[in-house]
């Protein structure tokens, strides 16, 4: 009798632990990028497993890894405007994504790591950590940038990496695509044809992007860009 009720109870923990191991299956990790329809990276992205988030974002080039359980149907991606695809698994541990719209970068709207210094750039922000190519860059609130008689002089005289000639400047080591050598100017975050209007004492400060760096502008930044921020006086710029 005493050993009928060990066979049952050994048989018992046998199934209970059977049936505990198919509630439990072990998990898998599923890597990828996400980009939009620029190819730009998308970031802070929130990735989704059958619908929920997961608490796991993508990082600074667009990629995410997440470990996941093996039935696991989908798996998807959310941006911070709410912009989302969605990918069936089937096995697969590699999940590529691609929006067919441009998302803009988080640091726009605030949305950033205090722990990350970032650079603005006029369209957005590149973290430094991901700047393959240095930024040169001036203070123009420095007392002599005032005695030039034009914002010409002032980038001939003081901005590195750049070659003026008159008003046709050129970014040293920029590879143009274009007919034009010019560089791409952004003032104040809004993108001008030229800087004519420009003079020295009005100059907050000035960066020079080239390479990756300006790859943030896509084709526009091939001959590299040109920030400049003005000083705000009484209110106006």
């Amino acid at each position: 009798m005493k050993a009928v009720i060990l066979l049952f109870l050994l048989t018992a923990f046998i199934s209970t632990g059977s049936s505990y191991g198919q509630k439990m299956p072990k998990k898998v990790t599923i890597t990828g990028y996400v980009v939009d329809k620029d190819l730009f990276p998308v970031t802070k992205a929130d990735v989704l497993i059958d619908g929920e988030k997961s608490g796991i974002l993508t990082d600074s080039r667009g990629f995410y890894s997440i470990r996941v359980k093996k039935d696991a149907r989908r798996i998807g991606i959310m941006t911070f405007t709410k912009s989302s695809v969605e990918e069936d698994l089937n096995g697969r541990t590699r999940v590529n994504f691609a929006f067919e719209r441009s998302i803009p970068d988080p640091g726009i709207y605030g949305i950033t790591d205090p722990s990350e210094e970032e650079i603005n750039v006029g369209y957005g922000t590149v973290r430094k950590r991901d700047l393959t190519s240095p930024v040169g860059m001036i203070d123009g609130q420095d007392k002599r940038f005032a005695s030039y008689g034009s914002i010409y002089e002032l980038l001939r005289g003081e901005v590195p990496g750049v070659h003026v000639t008159d008003r046709t400047i050129r970014i040293r080591g920029a590879n143009s695509v274009n007919t034009s050598p010019a560089p791409l100017f952004v003032v104040d975050g809004v993108s001008v044809r030229n800087i004519d209007h420009i003079q020295p004492q009005m100059v907050k400060s000035i960066e020079v992007l080239k390479g990756p760096s300006a790859s943030i502008y896509g084709s526009r930044g091939s001959n590299g860009v040109i920030l400049i921020d003005l000083l705000t006086i009484n209110g106006k710029r």
